[in-house]
């Protein structure tokens, strides 16, 4: 049966959940306050990574992010502040911090980033969104201590064991696989079941697709209030209009877990924010990479390469931290000797607030208390890469049809 749906939030998921709710026949509006052009889902590194099946909550990250508290440079930055919300979230963290629930976290992430590879491939096959940019070049660890060479070596051999296709490179086999760029490195592990993308140019062709299916694109636009009547909400309040809907789907990113407060719900979350830099020079990269050490993602795009990083726990807020995007230049000149980024670039630096929850998966389904809302958030760093897959998945729950993946690790009102 069709459904008119509407969706709070115009992000890579929610673009995600309007597509696959169109394709079941439903009747789709999205809601953004923002121009839909800037964000998390712009400036990421527009990776597909079943590689990255670790959670942010591996033992030890507790003992790091205290390391790092006091050093806003860092690659890993908390912000001290006191913050209800953020305390609260931090002892969700910490108890998820443990190598069971890890390693329990492990084969679920691995499966739901090898379906949405998976959508991504298939997107591009149905010609819907035109000749967008997807590559299958994998991605390369690179690393320049024995210890990083170490500890990415025991990914490597886990990410063997869960069937995906890695191999390990010398510095010499590095100088033939990127032959334009010379990199400071001892080696790398070369996962080539990855894939790399241009965000900006997917998100484009995406909302052009939508508006030409006739899904509605309101921007600018900001949701005011859920109205609900006990356990159903029977329309959508916006600084502008007003809607009806039959089902409501909130993929609000980092401002979801605020949205869900005014219907008496704390969604355990954080912004977690990031930064990239583009640079249209030419680079000579061809491989996407991430610098272990640094922990900088290097991604050659259509058009110009963006280097991007960090994980900034401070809150939601617009700030820029030049420290932290000055690290990122720093960080990325250690490993390509030679390259320069211009203070131009790093001026016009942009950032993204990443939905963070506890254990570091997605919330993905619906509210018992509110039977006709459904929640589409708080995926880390993978947001871009677990897209599809979310979308289909919302899709799939709101037409009342058998899900392609088991998905209670993903319930939104989770224990922690």
């Amino acid at each position: 049966m069709a459904k008119n749906v509407i969706v709070v939030g115009g992000g890579i998921i929610g673009l995600c959940c309007a597509y696959y709710l169109q394709k079941e026949g439903h009747q789709v509006t999205i809601i953004d306050k923002s121009k839909m052009d800037s964000g998390a889902s712009f400036v990421n590194a527009g990776y597909l990574v079943p590689s990255h099946f670790i959670p942010l909550s591996a033992p030890g990250m507790i003992n790091q992010g205290i390391r790092y508290m006091f050093n806003s440079t860092s690659p890993f930055y908390i912000k001290p502040r006191w913050d209800s919300d953020f305390l609260k979230w931090a002892w969700f963290f910490k108890k998820s911090c443990t190598a069971a629930k890890v390693e329990r976290a492990i084969p679920v992430i691995r499966d739901l980033n090898l379906f949405s590879k998976q959508l991504f491939e298939t997107i591009k096959a149905s010609g819907d969104l035109g000749n967008f940019h997807l590559e299958k070049k994998g991605l390369l660890m690179v690393y320049q201590t024995k210890k990083y060479e170490e500890l990415e070596g025991k990914n490597a051999e886990r990410a063997r064991e869960l069937g995906l296709e890695v191999t390990q490179l010398s510095a010499e086999a590095l100088k033939e696989i990127e032959p334009k760029r010379a990199l400071n490195a001892l080696g790398a592990y070369h996962y080539l079941c990855d894939a790399q993308t241009t965000p900006p140019e997917f998100m484009k062709a995406m909302t052009n697709y939508l508006s030409e299916v006739r899904v509605q694109i309101r921007q600018q636009e900001g949701v005011v209030e859920l109205q609900h009547n006990g356990d159903k909400i029977q329309g959508v309040t916006t600084d502008k209009n007003a809607y009806t809907a039959d089902e409501v789907v909130l993929a609000m990113g980092s401002w979801s877990s605020g949205f869900t407060k005014k219907l008496g719900w704390n969604l355990p979350m954080q912004a977690g924010k990031g930064y990239g830099i583009n640079l249209r020079d030419t680079t000579g990269i061809t491989m996407p990479a991430l610098l272990c050490e640094a922990k900088i993602a290097v991604s050659p795009m259509r058009g110009f390469t963006r280097f991007a990083g960090t994980m900034e726990f401070s809150g939601i807020n617009h700030h820029i931290r030049r420290e932290r995007v000055a690290a990122i230049a720093q960080g990325v000149a250690k490993y390509y000797p030679g390259l320069s980024i211009p203070e131009e670039a790093i001026n016009t630096a942009q950032y993204g607030l990443r939905p963070v929850s506890p254990d570091g998966l997605p919330y993905i389904g619906r509210y018992s208390k509110i039977k006709n809302l459904v929640v589409a958030t708080g995926h880390a760093m993978m947001g871009w890469s677990l897209g599809p897959a979310t979308g289909k998945l919302i899709s799939e729950v709101v037409s009342d049809k058998k899900l392609s993946l088991e998905t209670s690790s993903f319930h939104p009102e989770r224990k922690f």
